[in-house]
């Protein structure tokens, strides 16, 4: 059984994104379960690839495998197919970035709003979502 990740944020870049396509923190906690089951693109170096918003979005998801998933891109599959190499490099590089993050730096990058947690496992509203009750 695949362990749970406790933790899911989204960047501010992303949260605007999800927020001008509808896109909920409930739809993006039960994403996150389902990345936790496999159910998701391994792209390599802990970045995932998501379908999203009944498969006509795609989220690029970086994680610290057991810690947390941060979902950090978005983008219309008509708009495109994929990523390109030199993003997916990009993004390569921003997970072992955040692999090397400490609690603190996270509670740094939370107090200017670089990241919002969406999920947590703590919260009762937040447990209810990584269920997918909400």
């Amino acid at each position: 059984m695949a362990k749970t990740t406790s933790r899911v944020f989204k960047t501010a870049w992303f949260a605007r994104k999800a927020r001008a396509a509808g896109i909920s923190d409930a739809n993006l906690c039960k994403a996150a379960k389902e990345l936790d089951a496999g159910q998701g693109d391994d792209l390599g170096g802990n970045v995932w690839k998501k379908r999203l918003d009944k498969n006509t979005k795609r989220g690029i998801v970086i994680n610290k495998i057991g810690d947390f998933w941060v979902f950090v891109y978005l983008f219309a599959k008509s708009d495109r197919e994929n990523i390109d190499d030199r993003e997916l490099r990009d993004f390569k590089k921003l997970a072992r970035d955040f692999g090397m993050a400490k609690n603190a730096d996270l509670e740094r990058m939370l107090a200017v709003k670089e990241l919002m947690e969406i999920c947590n496992g703590k919260d009762p509203l937040q447990k209810r979502c990584i269920r997918g009750d909400s």
